[in-house]
């Protein structure tokens, strides 16, 4: 894990966009592997926000997108690329997990349905 967070600073974008993937996709971890929040998303965010590659910028909105639901930093950050980003296929997947958003909408955790025996 340490070593794909290192190459989020790769001078290459084909490395920082495949350490965005690995770090953001599920099917490519294996067992019970994934990123720190506080490790991940801000380096995540600071990618969407500067990243001169499209490309680039594209995979952060897939890690950024993992906290939508739960951090409203990565929220407005999703806001910000779905508003001004210069790439329109990057405004248009920020959308996706934005409230309301196709991703969104399939990615809401499931609300656990309360055990009437318990006084929890």
């Amino acid at each position: 894990m340490d070593d794909l967070v290192a190459m989020l600073g790769d001078p290459d974008a084909g490395v920082r966009g495949s350490a965005l993937h690995a770090l953001a996709c599920d099917r490519c971890k294996e067992g019970s592997c994934r990123p720190v929040e506080a490790e991940v998303l801000p380096r995540a965010m600071a990618l969407l926000a500067t990243d001169p590659d499209a490309h680039v910028r594209a995979h952060a909105i897939g890690l950024v997108g993992r906290w939508v639901h739960t951090n409203s930093t990565a929220e407005a950050a999703l806001l910000q690329a779905m508003r001004s980003d210069s790439s329109a296929a990057v405004r248009k997947k920020a959308g996706w997990l934005m409230p309301g958003g196709t991703i969104y909408r399939k990615t809401v955790p499931k609300l656990r349905k309360r055990d009437p025996k318990s006084n929890n």
